[in-house]
């Protein structure tokens, strides 16, 4: 714990510069007579902290000082270089900084860490991307991530063309860009448009023009718990479409796997069957979804489904002349 407590009170100075003994007491959740103790520890380690007297004092380290320990675990190294490899990394045009950053945190380990991390860095990849590019994406669209990376660094606002899902014509908006979301391959901008937050894809953003004017951005504004919030909201407006099913049991795994059945309640096997209640986005989507099984899936309920599937049926018939 000791060991722990004096890497905490090094990386804390070498972040921030000073500290109080108060600061580092409240911090560590220790006494003050136990930060001046571990002081003095980490002056006989050889490590050149300094006491400075005064409204303005504090413990502090000599300016350009660097140790090279990192107070980070095998396992935490390793996490890092693996977001590393990521496709959202080469989206934002950081494949050459990140791979820098982890030559430079790596020379800083110590031996045994170091050959670690580097095990973990060979042996496992991380990528975002899907086997197709998203519908709709192109070489602009990483053009316009970058004006927009642009913009959120230095809080100016843009002006942007947007086509939304139901809009015939592209509309024009100036925003203040917030943040950026990278939901796996598909990137999102959150920003304040006409005084509401707003949440655009980048794909279907056609003109982005970065402006000299500049915002401020709101207090206490979290972006990771606005997106929870944001998706939770999204989910809660999908339409559902609540029906009963029966699936051969061979086939069960891969219908309850579908990415638009959601299973509700128990499921009843019945001799090589199972009977289940689930929820489908729209009867359309049920109704392909039911036919995608032929022999091994039957919609029970409600009529209008079947009566959907057996519509489907009798035109496909009639198309292949059956």
């Amino acid at each position: 714990m000791k060991a722990d407590r004096l890497l905490s009170i090094l990386m804390w100075l070498q972040t921030n510069g000073r500290a109080t003994a108060r600061e580092l007491a409240a911090r560590l959740e220790v006494s003050e007579r136990t930060v001046h103790r571990d002081m003095e520890t980490l002056g006989m380690a050889g490590i050149p902290v300094v006491a400075d007297r005064g409204y303005r004092g504090g413990w502090s380290l000599p300016e350009g000082y660097r140790s090279r320990l990192t107070g980070m675990t095998a396992d935490e190294i390793s996490s890092l270089l693996l977001l590393g490899t990521s496709s959202v990394v080469k989206d934002l045009g950081l494949t050459d900084s990140a791979q820098a950053a982890f030559r430079k945190l790596l020379a800083a380990l110590p031996a045994s860490v170091r050959e670690n991390a580097e095990i973990a860095r060979q042996r496992i990849h991380v990528d975002g991307a899907g086997w197709r590019p998203p519908a709709g994406s192109s070489s602009a669209d990483a053009e316009r991530l970058s004006i927009i990376q642009q913009a959120v660094w230095e809080e100016r606002t843009l002006r942007i063309l947007y086509r939304a899902v139901v809009a015939d014509m592209d509309k024009e908006r100036v925003v203040a860009p917030l943040g950026l979301v990278a939901k796996q391959s598909v990137w999102y901008m959150i920003a304040i448009a006409d005084g509401d937050m707003r949440t655009y894809r980048i794909s279907r953003l056609s003109a982005v023009t970065l402006l000299d004017e500049r915002f401020e951005r709101p207090d206490g504004f979290e972006l990771a718990a606005y997106w929870e919030q944001s998706t939770e909201r999204f989910r809660a407006t999908l339409p559902r479409y609540p029906a009963r099913v029966r699936v051969s049991e061979a086939r069960w795994p891969r219908f309850a796997a579908e990415r638009y059945v959601y299973l509700q309640g128990e499921r009843l096997p019945v001799d090589g069957w199972i009977e289940a209640d689930v929820e489908f986005h729209t009867l359309d989507s049920a109704c392909g979804i039911m036919l995608s099984y032929g022999k091994h899936a039957e919609a029970l309920e409600p009529e209008e489904l079947r009566l959907a599937v057996r519509s489907e049926l009798q035109a496909l018939g009639e198309l292949y002349g059956i």
